[in-house]
């Protein structure tokens, strides 16, 4: 493997970690009240974007950390539509 595929895969590895501190703190909490959903919904959208750039590419770097921090991403669009019907309810 080359230094510039294990730095690919390094980078894109941290980067695929991004959201996942938001994620376990939302699921643990049970509240998303000071998560913004239009960032998610952004974010979503430009990981889409992502992989379908990575495809074209052939660039499996591209591809594999987007796919993860798409997952992240609809896991907050989960919960943030998900707290935010129970909270409201409640209220």
């Amino acid at each position: 493997m080359l230094f510039t595929q294990i730095l690919g895969y390094t980078a894109g590895a941290i980067t695929s970690l991004t959201f996942l501190p938001q994620v376990i703190k939302t699921w643990k909490e049970k509240s998303a009240k000071d998560v913004s959903l239009t960032m998610f919904v952004v974010a979503a959208s430009n990981e889409v974007l992502w992989i379908i750039y990575g495809i074209l590419q052939n660039d499996w770097v591209i591809i594999l950390t987007n796919v993860c921090v798409l997952a992240m991403s609809l896991v907050m669009i989960f919960l943030k539509l998900k707290y935010n019907t129970k909270k409201e309810v409640k209220q």
